[in-house]
């Protein structure tokens, strides 16, 4: 409990990162390019914007050094950086005039100070007031620090009530679901306190780890105070009841616990950090949680086992005795529907439409509606900077014209067309020529129409660096969201492959070591990597878009929480199977294992859709809705396509088991 109470306080020092930029590795070429701008030239890339209605030239440019003066702003630009606007627009390429400057409407790009975006985004809200608008990635970043402290906060109000109705459904005493939480609840705490050891976490780990984890590990703590109660019905000294509580359930809580273990260790070998940073948080956390139940929980129930007796209740829930012969009946119509939609599922999962970044605010939210105002009278628009070696301007003006000709760029401000090729830069202050030249590079600013991500966006980073690369060589570099957004799908599509396999294969060890079976952990595996296709082939049947980081992520998550109850039911019908049928052992052990396994189940759904309910972050909540499906999809596949799959692989498992012993009918 000190340790406790010292890691809550600790908890509160703990910094969270919500800039993804900052998860990619260190050689991304992404990465590289923000090191050298830093150190070439002072600001950032402009990827923030604000309009404002209804302006005069005059007016806009008065309104450009008003939101240049406010500390933390640099680098606006506008309509005068691209064109001189002393001269008629008219004559002027309408192009690069919409891009800055549409009926009546101005349009500014600039970028804010890193780490102060909260501050700085609602000075610039008190400057343009409530009928004008703003939206980039400061902005969404701002957004994000203010509301995931509250989202958590409600998500644990809504989730612990919940919980607990679960609990008090699924025991028979009052107190019993107050000792669950308590003991993990502790390890929660003591997790989020370590994580100062860490310096800081990022935004996904902040929303989804302690949750995830309290979920996940909830079923030790059930398990052991279950076979409490079981002992405590054969010896009357508490004490030794525990004491054998604790070692019968050790090995099956520890099979338990090392199956999501290693599942998350996967997340860890992600080069896109953001997974491992979660990894890592997951791991720590179940291995708190396992010493939790094992150490404090059985300290704590000996203190208060006394309240369990007094606040004795009758059991809510209905016997599920008839269960197993309900499910027997519908097994071979259960196996062909699930291996006719495996197929069409596996396939139609991988060819979702991904998104790669955080994404948008939701339209209820005042950074959303900004948002669609501004892309109504604008369009889309991603800046992107463009960084090639200083010395020759002659180049440099060729590659600005052929870049100002490729399709979706609708302007690029540089020295060569702002200024004039003819005019040497030594020439000029240096109040000129900084935002263009800094000791060693050339800086060239586009502003585009596209989407910050997509085939689209992509295709046009790409475009670009090729470009430049055949005028300056591989010394050319290439910054925006647009470009992080896609070294960040270069990264995670690379991750997919190694992390999935990492993750079957630790599984499918534990199994191996657990059952001592070859057959029994490929019959689980199929059926909980069914339930992850199914699950994340809805995005693509119907219709919409699916978070790349959020499916990869689940796909492990749902993988290593989920096989539990695969395990339990069948850890179950083996030990049943040694004294009957496979028939009758499946109904016997369906009677038994079905009500607890939907009550891990519901606990785990019910953290998934809260977080899809309470996120504003579009990456967290697309987490949750996939966490809370694939847990629903997971038991249904359990109780009713794996008993199907037991009863008709039963030969071949007891033959590949090491000492099946199964009984055999005379």
């Amino acid at each position: 409990m000190v340790l406790t109470v010292i890691c809550a306080l600790a908890s509160l020092t703990v910094s969270v990162n919500y800039d993804m930029t900052d998860y990619l590795p260190d050689d991304a070429p992404s990465t590289t390019a923000m090191e050298i701008m830093e150190q070439e030239f002072e600001g950032n890339v402009p990827n923030n914007r604000v309009m404002v209605h209804d302006v005069s030239l005059q007016e806009a440019l008065v309104f450009k050094e008003e939101l240049a003066a406010i500390d933390g702003v640099s680098d606006v630009t506008w309509l005068d950086d691209a064109i001189d606007i002393k001269e008629p627009l008219e004559m002027a390429d309408q192009e690069v005039v919409e891009t800055y400057y549409k009926n009546g409407h101005a349009l500014y790009s600039f970028s804010i100070r890193d780490g102060e975006e909260v501050a700085i985004t609602t000075e610039i809200y008190e400057l343009i007031g409530e009928e004008n608008a703003m939206a980039g990635v400061s902005l969404n970043t701002a957004t994000q620090q203010t509301m995931t402290g509250k989202e958590s906060m409600y998500a644990a109000a809504l989730l612990v009530p919940i919980i607990i109705i679960i609990l008090v459904l699924s025991t028979n005493s009052w107190i019993e679901p107050v000792l669950f939480l308590t003991a993990i609840g502790v390890s929660v705490l003591i997790n989020m306190g370590t994580n100062m050891f860490l310096g800081e976490i990022s935004f996904v780990t902040q929303s989804v780890a302690p949750i995830l984890q309290l979920a996940v590990s909830l079923d030790y703590a059930i398990f052991l105070l279950h076979r409490f109660e079981d002992y405590r019905k054969k010896v009357a000294d508490p004490h030794k009841a525990m004491e054998l509580a604790m070692k019968s359930s050790f090995s099956a809580i520890a099979a338990s616990a090392s199956t999501t273990f290693f599942g998350f260790m996967a997340l860890s070998f992600m080069n896109f950090e953001i997974g491992s940073d979660l990894g890592i948080n997951l791991v720590k956390g179940i291995l708190l949680s396992f010493l939790s139940v094992m150490v404090f929980l059985p300290a704590l129930t000996l203190l208060f086992y006394k309240w369990i007796d007094k606040t004795k209740h009758t059991a809510f829930v209905p016997s599920f005795s008839k269960i197993g012969s309900a499910v027997v009946k519908v097994r071979i119509p259960s196996l062909l529907l699930v291996f006719l939609l495996i197929f069409p599922a596996f396939l139609a999962q991988s060819q979702t439409d991904f998104t790669y970044g955080i994404g948008d605010q939701p339209e209820t939210t005042r950074p959303g509606s900004d948002l669609t105002k501004i892309h109504e009278q604008f369009g889309e628009n991603t800046p992107m900077v463009l960084l090639v070696p200083k010395g020759d301007i002659a180049k440099e003006e060729e590659l600005v014209q052929e870049v100002e000709r490729i399709e979706n760029v609708s302007s690029v401000i540089a020295y060569t067309n702002t200024v004039s090729a003819a005019i040497p830069p030594e020439y000029l202050e240096p109040s000129v020529t900084e935002q263009f030249y800094s000791e060693n590079y050339s800086r060239i600013i586009l502003q585009t129409n596209t989407k910050n991500e997509g085939d689209e966006a992509f295709q046009l980073v790409e475009r670009v660096q090729t470009t430049a690369e055949a005028y300056f060589g591989e010394d050319v570099y290439l910054v925006g969201e647009s470009v992080t957004l896609y070294d960040i799908k270069q990264t995670v599509q690379k991750d997919n492959t190694l992390v999935n396999l990492l993750t079957v294969v630790t599984v499918a060890l534990v199994l191996l070591v657990t059952f001592k079976s070859i057959a029994i952990p490929v019959v689980l595996l199929l059926t909980i990597q069914s339930a992850v296709w199914l699950n994340l082939s809805v995005p693509y049947f119907t219709e919409t878009s699916l978070g790349y980081v959020g499916y990869l992520l689940i796909s492990i998550i749902q993988l290593a929480t989920t096989v539990d109850y695969a395990i339990l039911l069948t850890d179950g019908y083996v030990e049943d199977r040694r004294e009957m049928s496979a028939l009758k052992a499946i109904k016997k052990t369906l009677n038994e294992k079905v009500f607890s396994i939907s009550i891990s189940a519901a606990i785990l759904s019910s953290v998934g859709f809260i977080l899809w309910m309470t996120s504003s972050n579009p990456m967290v909540f697309s987490i949750g809705l996939l966490l809370g499906r694939g847990a629903l999809l997971a038991f249904i596949l359990v109780v009713f396509f794996l008993p199907a799959m037991l009863l008709v692989f039963d030969k071949w498992i007891s033959k590949t088991t090491w000492k099946a012993n199964f009984y055999k009918e005379k």
